[in-house]
């Protein structure tokens, strides 16, 4: 529990037999509940996170995916448990540890306290991130980020494509997670997904972590191009639910999650 309220870390993996011990062993104690969401894995990813919780850590949950689902499906599939369980906050947490651990405080507060709905790690904004983050992946953070400022209009938001996050239990209860994208681009999809859903979003500056045996499938040149189709067909989206759908039926907006 933080400040009365239930927290569950949601842990997305795939073939991180090497580093997810390192995670799980990592997260605070305050921490109620781990969902490791297994994306069909090849290696021992299950086998280590179950010898984990038979070791002691009960508050270890562990989901398997039969066919691979991309991180936006894993994640997903955290977001879904954490709502039938109707926990207060869940936080992605990635199996390949490039998520500090000691920043999980922040971004836990920020949403705890009221301030945001959707609280994200934003690396761009830490000390010394252009020498930590390699060259390539900072140039195409930066280029996407600037995309997903005018696609979702979080024109306060940075660093888009951080998985490190926090969302609250009204949000959770919201968005219609079989929807959500799958792939790389979840993070800029959910964006403009609340943006449309009218709730709060902020950053949270974190540590970036780099060169700790994770071994990334991303190719910049590549996802720059899928997710920036996928943010011009979220930006027509956007535009069409928040200026025209909702003009057309009174001209009045009437927000989807009355507060309780």
């Amino acid at each position: 529990m933080f400040l009365g309220k239930s927290i569950v870390v949601v842990v997305p993996a795939h073939n991180e037999e090497k580093l997810i011990l390192g995670v799980l062993r990592g997260i605070p104690d305050f921490v109620d509940k781990i969902v490791v969401v297994d994306d069909a894995s090849t290696d021992a990813t299950s086998e280590r996170v179950q010898r984990c919780r038979e070791g002691g850590n009960h508050k270890i949950v562990l989901i398997r995916h039969a066919v691979n689902q991309g991180v936006g499906g894993a994640i997903a599939t955290g977001y879904k448990w954490a709502r039938q369980s109707e926990m207060d906050m869940a936080v992605v947490m990635a199996g390949d540890a490039q998520m500090d651990p000691n920043d999980l405080p922040k971004l836990v507060e920020c949403v705890a306290r009221g301030k945001a709905d959707y609280a994200k790690g934003n690396r761009l904004v830490s000390k010394g991130a252009f020498r930590k983050i390699p060259t390539v992946r900072y140039f195409g953070i930066s280029v996407l980020s600037l995309l997903t400022k005018i696609a979702s209009g979080h024109w306060h938001i940075g660093d888009s494509q951080s998985g490190y996050t926090c969302i609250s239990k009204r949000a959770l209860h919201t968005i219609d997670w079989d929807r959500m994208y799958r792939r790389y681009g979840q993070p800029n999809n959910l964006l403009v997904t609340l943006n449309i859903h009218e709730f709060q979003v902020r950053d949270v500056p974190v540590n970036p972590v780099y060169n700790v045996g994770e071994i990334s499938g991303i190719r910049i040149r590549k996802v720059i191009f899928t997710i920036s189709w996928l943010l011009f067909h979220n930006f027509c989206r956007r535009l069409a639910i928040q200026y025209w759908q909702r003009n057309r039926w009174g001209g009045k907006v009437v927000s989807p999650h009355p507060l309780p």
